[in-house]
């Protein structure tokens, strides 16, 4: 860990990090691009205690594509909800193969998934849903991790439009890389590098959840589709 990192210790997250040694982590990694923050956080921290997690929704080949070149031995967690579209399934496969990346699952315990299903929470309590099927089973290898890396970005929803490279949540660091990244630099480096977008994107998906949460729609619109909700709760 870096000395800004070490200094003030703090028992409210895992990695012992004071609101101080936050503060001075994001003004040194403002300047610094995507690219450049995420290989400053594996020399800053111990990479064996960096998490990363992806939805492999729309457009998660461009983080996946940098991750998988800076850090090839990263494991990539994957919440898999049962809920999943089969596309959703198929191109996360796709990209493992394209970019050798090392993925594992986390899920639910059989009995509470199926009880979302057999009482379809996903309609009558949504955010009940997203705590057994996403939060719950994330919580349970957090506390083996410091850093949590996100592909958050800013201009998203505006809960993500107020958060910051580096944030405490819940006990752990969030690391959000991208969270200054424009939706035009995102495209024009997809563009540039020619990599794959999620099938549905093409069927007018533009951010993609669990099969009975998402509709066509433009950014994330067609999320929760009537209801006040805009985020399953991950990232709160």
């Amino acid at each position: 860990m870096s000395e800004v990192a070490s200094i003030i210790p703090s028992s409210s997250n895992s990695a012992g990090l004071s609101a101080q040694a936050i503060t001075e982590l994001n003004d040194r990694y403002r300047s610094l691009d995507f690219e450049a923050r995420l290989r400053r956080l594996y020399t800053d921290f111990q990479p064996e205690k960096i998490m990363v997690t992806s939805s492999f929704a729309a457009t998660s080949a461009y983080f996946l594509h940098i991750i998988s070149r800076i850090r090839p031995e990263q494991v990539i967690f994957f919440i898999d909800t049962g809920f999943h579209f089969p596309a959703t399934l198929l191109y996360r496969d796709y990209l493992i193969g394209l970019y050798h990346l090392k993925v594992k699952d986390v899920k639910a315990d059989d009995y509470q998934h199926q009880y979302s299903e057999k009482e379809k929470l996903y309609e009558t309590d949504p955010d009940f849903c997203c705590s057994i099927n996403k939060i719950n089973p994330l919580e349970a290898i957090k506390p083996n991790y410091d850093i949590w890396v996100s592909s958050l970005m800013s201009w998203q929803t505006d809960h993500r439009a107020g958060l910051d490279i580096f944030e405490e949540r819940r006990g752990i660091i969030k690391f959000n890389p991208m969270i200054d990244v424009s939706r035009e630099e995102r495209d024009a480096y997809i563009l540039e590098h020619k990599l794959p977008f999620h099938p549905l994107v093409a069927d007018g998906y533009s951010s993609i959840g669990c099969t009975h949460c998402t509709v066509k729609g433009e950014g994330r619109s067609g999320r929760w589709m009537g209801k006040p909700k805009t985020e399953c709760g991950l990232h709160l």
